[in-house]
């Protein structure tokens, strides 16, 4: 029997707040125990969602907005794990991702920026990434190459 119909298809849902990322990793790290990834796979399974549900949560529903849902799906397949995140907060600022370019490291250290490094980790570790916003959600999909089969 192949790894892929050992796992099936399963959701995490939680609700954004400053510990909904958190819940959200340990429920869908749980879900993935099945296929026993090695430590560098769940690392880069960890990373990526948690740089996504902290975007969410900063600034899909940011502070004064009211909390909402989060929506995980995960798949299982021969190319790896498909991720599709829904949430109904806020959508992304001209409709798409943030370009995800390496920030310039090499300034004073006065000059270094504070944030920007998420969506360069999620472009580059993760593939297929791709966001659309069907009022009134935002639906992120993204693929890992993990656990391949």
């Amino acid at each position: 029997m192949s790894l892929v119909s050992q796992l099936p298809a399963f959701q995490v849902s939680v609700q954004s707040s400053e510990m909904a990322v958190r819940e959200a990793l340990k429920k869908l790290l749980d879900g993935l125990s099945p296929l026993s990834l090695d430590v560098e796979e769940s690392g880069t399974v960890e990373l990526v969602m948690a740089e996504a549900l902290n975007n969410i949560v900063e600034h899909a529903y940011p502070e004064g907005d009211p909390a909402g849902p989060i929506d995980i799906t995960c798949e299982h397949g021969a190319d790896g794990l498909r991720l599709r995140v829904v949430d109904q907060g806020r959508g992304m600022p001209d409709g798409r991702t943030p370009l995800g370019a390496a920030a310039n490291l090499n300034v004073d250290l006065c000059d270094m920026p504070e944030g920007g490094f998420g969506w360069f980790l999620i472009k580059d570790l993760a593939k297929d990434v791709t966001y659309h916003r069907v009022e009134p959600e935002n639906h992120l999909s993204l693929r890992l190459a993990v656990a391949m089969a």
